[in-house]
């Protein structure tokens, strides 16, 4: 990652920000609502809690068959994402509650989720939502050497097949978080004094780490194999399908978001300047997707809504659909763009695409 110092245009009209800002905000005064969670999420919380939940309990405590098993391990699989999609991303960005411990306490869900809140405010806040899509600096983008998900990136001969085999590793996303990417993240993180507001304590933020991991670890693998009447590899098997369940959901919904040909990838000039300022930059990088469909709104914790969300971080998913239009709308009337694809299948159709284009081998000049 670069360590090349960002920052947005100055000179590029502003007016679109403030034209926008002050329509949302008057939309929240006129209805005499809070921009932070109500009891719609509340009680999303309890339902997406539950599917995580309750199937690890009920393996915990029935004699449950086989199959039942596998089925409950991709029940919990699906409540594992519910659960960081639409209370873990809300807490950690504030938008939640107007209560500052109710927004810890449900961004501290990434624990059972196998993540670290200082990592991911870093990776996610910091990086992701202020230098989107932009090579060297968002970290979302980088994938080793394994993906190609820019232009920028270099090419690798292996690249021309990840239409087909990436979808098999974006299932690997969580299961990362628990054995590797914490560690890694943490160590550069640390080194290079990144931080969402104060800069922590090194020793304790380490300590916080081994020990969240030392439980997690003690919950969902040695209990059971200290309760159940079950041989170790299949309860392995069972953490596997969990976490793959949850990587394969969260990561095909941000690539829809993000990796796509409408959602621009532009580069700094020399002096660390990008061309556009920050609200517009949102706009040029990132695309919705299926914003009609009440099930996948309602799943995806307003993901599907990445343009309100980028723009407006701080605000609850739960107000997206509302105030989409005035976003919409005030997008078009500078002559800006709003990508957006209809349906889902279009967008996973489309992305794939894009993958497959940037596999190819780049023609030189």
């Amino acid at each position: 990652m670069s360590n090349q110092t960002l920052s947005f245009s100055r000179t590029d009209s502003a007016k679109f920000f403030r034209t926008l800002n002050k329509r949302v905000n008057n939309y929240f005064k006129e209805n005499n609502i809070k921009r932070t969670g109500n009891w719609k999420l509340w009680v999303k919380t309890i339902v997406m809690f539950s599917l995580f939940l309750t199937p690890y309990f009920l393996l915990l405590t029935l004699d449950i068959p086989g199959w039942a098993q596998l089925l409950l391990t991709i029940v919990m699989g699906i409540g594992m994402a519910g659960v960081g999609m639409n209370v873990m991303h809300d807490g950690n960005h504030g938008s939640f509650s107007n209560k500052a411990w109710i927004n810890r306490l449900m961004g501290s869900s990434i624990y059972i989720l196998a993540g670290n809140v200082y990592n991911w405010k870093v990776q996610h806040n910091v990086l992701h939502h202020t230098y989107t899509n932009i090579h060297g600096h968002d970290e979302d983008l980088e994938a080793g050497r394994i993906l190609r998900f820019s232009e920028h990136a270099e090419w690798r001969w292996h690249h021309k097949f990840q239409h087909y085999y990436s979808v098999l590793l974006y299932g690997l996303l969580t299961i990362n978080w628990a054995i590797t990417t914490d560690w890694q993240q943490m160590k550069r993180y640390m080194k290079r004094k990144l931080s969402y507001g104060q800069f922590p304590n090194p020793v304790w933020n380490w300590s916080k780490l081994v020990i969240s991991k030392l439980i997690y670890i003690a919950v969902w693998i040695v209990l059971p194999m200290l309760i159940l009447d079950i041989v170790w590899w299949k309860i392995l098997l069972g953490f596997f399908i969990m976490h793959y369940t949850a990587g394969l959901i969260l990561s095909v919904i941000f690539q829809l978001a993000h990796v796509m040909e409408e959602a621009e990838m532009p580069l700094p000039e020399k002096s660390g300047t990008m061309k556009n300022s920050w609200a517009i930059h949102q706009l040029k990088t990132t695309v919705n997707f299926s914003t009609k469909n009440k099930l996948v709104n309602w799943f995806t914790g307003g993901l599907n809504h990445q343009v309100e969300h980028h723009i407006f971080p701080h605000i609850s998913h739960v107000h997206y659909t509302k105030i989409s239009k005035i976003v919409r709308e005030t997008a078009k009337e500078f002559n800006l763009p709003y990508n957006e694809y209809k349906t889902t299948r279009k967008a996973i159709a489309a992305h794939f695409k894009y993958l497959k284009d940037m596999g190819a081998k780049p023609v030189t000049a």
